[in-house]
């Protein structure tokens, strides 16, 4: 259980810090990617986003 927690909190640790880089290039912004206010708070879902580097992941690992 220990190794999952690991896991999990580097995985967000490295998408926490390539979030801006990626925002950079235009994800985040794609049609599809919903953002809106609710209650004072903003709201992201990266739909579009998720798809599109899903894609590119499961690229490079089968080429890998």
């Amino acid at each position: 259980m220990f190794r999952w927690l690991l896991v999990v909190f580097l995985a967000l640790l490295l998408i926490n810090s390539v979030t801006p880089w990626l925002q950079k290039l235009g994800f985040g912004r794609l049609p599809g990617d919903i953002r809106f206010r609710l209650f004072g708070r903003e709201i992201f879902i990266p739909l579009t986003s998720t798809i599109i580097l899903s894609i590119v992941c499961a690229l490079i690992a089968k080429v890998i």
